[in-house]
């Protein structure tokens, strides 16, 4: 069967990746009320196209820090990408260097981030931060980030501590004997279950549980890219991070890993964007499978929006090209909604052309 969509990859990848990585990167916490709202979210709301708008061709880039990207559609943190393919983050980050979009390395990777930026060494490049209980480990990541020439700190802000996910306990998830956290040594590099899950048991012994604002104006005041915090999903929380001099600010809820019974992504955004769009850049993932979902968060505000297991399943597929080939599928997909809701560039996509489905029940 030809894989034409993120779904299509999604059902072959079900078919390929061994049940403790699968259950991993396909699992939300809780019941998955969240990780069902991530997608339901989405078909709730409608598009209102506009005809006869002349545009033969659109433009999808966009510009986010001064970096021209082809299209809005970047690349979100997945943590252990090797245990999906053998060239795990590599064959990602190569990927989106190919298609000239934002990518985002996770701490927890498999690769480390000086092999993935020698792998791509003229592509822009974020890297995701989970602030460890020692803080010189901590800031060493970040100097080895600037060192190797990433363009942005993405500090995750809604994971003290992991969320209940129950396929983990199930599993006693762990990290495959052949792998490590490539960006550590010692005991931060090993996942290995003492019973539950390993990635919790690892999370509580190394992360600090008291994460605080005090960590965002910390980090903010030693390094010199920018920093970008990752899963608010209220006005207050925004407008805290604002206040501290954030330059972006991802809508996330983890991939409705953490919390369960919290909003989709696409549903906060609005309240986000109203608070604080006018002082920061915007981000959204969570939910993300089709080009009319990319459309609808444009049009709700969002600068770029961020996919992690679409493009986990394209690796696990087909590795690079797996990746590259998601990539495509979104971005012709993207193009055709433009097309046919009569927007010839990123920037004329604006909150006009959607509406929650209730607009049309009061009619």
């Amino acid at each position: 069967m030809a894989l034409v969509s993120v779904r299509d990859y999604e059902q072959r990848a079900y078919e390929i990746v061994p049940r403790n990585a699968l259950d991993y990167y396909r699992s939300g916490a809780g019941d998955e009320l969240s990780l069902k709202l991530n997608r339901t979210g989405f078909d709730r709301i409608r598009i209102r196209p506009r005809m006869l708008q002349g545009g033969a061709t659109r433009d999808l880039s966009c510009t986010v820090f001064g970096e021209r990207y082809s299209m809005p559609i970047g690349i979100s943190p997945t943590a252990m990408q090797r245990m999906a393919h053998p060239d795990g983050e590599v064959a990602n980050a190569r990927a989106a260097a190919s298609r000239s979009v934002a990518f985002t390395l996770s701490t927890i990777s498999t690769s480390s981030l000086e092999d993935v930026a020698s792998a791509t060494p003229d592509a822009p490049k974020w890297f995701q931060l989970y602030i460890y209980r020692d803080r010189q480990l901590t800031e060493g990541l970040v100097r080895r980030a600037e060192s190797a020439g990433y363009r942005a700190i993405v500090l995750t802000v809604d994971a003290p501590l992991f969320g209940l996910r129950r396929a983990d306990m199930r599993n006693k998830f762990s990290l495959p004997p052949h792998l490590t956290m490539a960006n550590f040594v010692g005991k931060a590099s090993n996942i290995r279950s003492q019973g539950g899950s390993g990635i919790n048991e690892y999370i509580a012994e190394q992360l600090d549980p008291a994460l605080s604002w005090e960590d965002v104006k910390w980090l903010i005041g030693f390094t010199k890219l920018p920093v970008i915090v990752k899963g608010i999903l209220t006005r207050e929380d925004a407008i805290l991070a604002a206040d501290l001099g954030v330059r972006g600010i991802f809508v996330s809820n983890h991939g409705a890993r953490q919390l369960d019974s919290v909003p989709a992504s696409i549903e906060a955004l609005p309240e986000i964007v109203e608070a604080v769009g006018a002082r920061v850049e915007i981000f959204l993932d969570g939910g993300i499978t089709q080009g009319t979902d990319v459309f609808k968060a444009l049009a709700l505000g969002a600068r770029m929006v961020f996919l992690g297991r679409p493009a986990v399943w394209g690796l696990a597929v087909n590795g690079q090209a797996g990746v590259e080939h998601v990539l495509d599928i979104l971005r012709n997909e993207l193009d055709l909604t433009m097309a046919l809701a009569g927007c010839k560039t990123i920037a004329d996509i604006s909150k006009e052309y959607v509406v929650h489905e209730n607009y049309y029940s009061k009619l």
